[in-house]
């Protein structure tokens, strides 16, 4: 399908500035009343960058209406920081001082705005790579976001995000608040200095102690290997096109289709060969 790009200022209840959303949505003029499933991308440290627009646009063109929220409205307008040492640091700034409440108000206005979307029928998934990863794990605790992909979310294994260093993710995991939500996939690369093993197993250990339905993907990569441009060398085409099907499988399978509530425990596994 083809998209189009618009954007929505809406005004952040406890900044009380405006942010900027981003819309990516399906163009079918020969369907003026079509609808579809809305995903909510977060994005990296830079803001909505054109990687990030990339990503989008290629959900949206599966048949999703997206929303990119530029999340740094606290300090700056929406405006994409550059790629480089100055826009980096200013970044890595940006996302300890920010306030956790002030991350998770994101979400909710970015779901929002999807379920009065008039092209949106109202069914929600989420997902975004690095500082974008660990927010799609925070919108995982909606109960309206029915599938959360995480792409190598920073952070989450040492409580870093956020002013004061509090972000509670992992305390809330252990607190079950993640039970009877949507499903959750995290994407790792098992050289990512971001994410090191021992944060890694932290949170996968934490994960299913507290029997979450997620799937869990490590493989021979560094961190950001989605990143088709300014990825020092890190991206990986053929990687981030198989993952990306295997993000789509999910959203297609638990945001796209209506199963209906799921009902009933796990069963038993039979072991056979």
């Amino acid at each position: 399908m083809l998209v189009t790009k618009s954007h929505v200022d809406v005004t952040h209840s406890l900044t009380g500035k405006p942010m900027r959303i981003f819309i990516i949505e399906p163009v079918l003029p020969e369907y003026p009343n079509a609808k579809f499933p809305g995903i909510v991308v977060f994005s990296e440290i830079y803001q909505v960058t054109g990687p990030v627009e990339r990503f989008a646009g290629q959900i949206a063109s599966q048949g999703y209406v997206v929303a990119c929220p530029s999340v740094y409205h606290d300090f700056e307008g929406p405006e994409a920081l550059p790629y480089d040492t100055e826009g980096t640091d200013r970044g890595n700034k940006y996302k300890i001082e920010k306030e956790i409440a002030s991350y998770d108000e994101d979400r909710k206005l970015s779901v929002d705005l999807l379920v009065q979307h008039k092209r949106c029928n109202g069914r929600i998934g989420a997902t975004g790579m690095c500082l974008g990863g660990h927010l799609a794990f925070r919108a995982a605790f909606d109960e309206r976001v029915l599938a959360s992909v995480c792409w190598f979310a920073t952070d989450i294994h040492s409580a870093t995000l956020g002013k004061g260093k509090s972000d509670d993710s992992l305390i809330k995991v252990r607190k079950g608040e993640l039970n009877g939500k949507g499903e959750l996939v995290m994407i790792f690369g098992k050289q990512d200095t971001h994410v090191p093993r021992e944060g890694r197993d932290l949170v996968r250990k934490t994960l299913e102690d507290a029997d979450v339905t997620v799937s869990w993907i490590e493989v021979q990569a560094q961190h950001a290997f989605v990143r088709d441009e300014q990825s020092k060398g890190r991206w990986d085409a053929a990687l981030t096109r198989n993952l990306f099907g295997v993000m789509m499988e999910v959203f297609d399978r638990t945001v796209a289709r209506d199963l209906g509530k799921r009902v009933g425990g796990k069963s038993e596994i039979e072991h056979v060969c």
